[in-house]
């Protein structure tokens, strides 16, 4: 369990035997997914995890960029898709603009005419 190593060292998450972990994909991380029945897994995975997890916390994704290091602004809007729910803000602003004013008569919604 993660949460097990919490405190076991006071820069790296990943340690074995009080030791960080400082090599990935090795013998090592090969034997540890195969006693945890863990199939085609990248130690790269927990890197796009650990990306998704912020942006659906709400994280935005400039500080996304900067917390994972990433150089290239387009490397980091691959996680966009997760977090759909800043665009209702401006999906909502024309909703409730003045040019979509309706007004109610005997129960149909007619458009109001609006000068150009």
């Amino acid at each position: 369990m993660i949460r097990q190593q919490l405190g076991q060292h006071d820069r790296y998450v990943f340690t074995f035997k009080g030791k960080p972990v400082l090599k990935a994909g090795g013998n090592a991380w090969k034997k540890a997914l195969n006693r945890a029945s863990i199939s085609e897994f990248r130690w790269h995975d927990l890197r796009h995890t650990w990306a998704s997890w912020h942006v659906q916390a709400g994280t935005p994704l400039n500080v996304l960029q900067e917390l994972g290091g990433w150089s290239d602004y387009s490397m980091v809007l691959r996680y966009a898709h997760l977090a759909p729910e800043h665009l209702a803000e401006y999906a909502n602003r024309i909703a409730d603009s003045a040019h979509f004013a309706h007004t109610k008569q005997e129960g149909i919604k007619k458009p109001v005419a609006l000068g150009s």
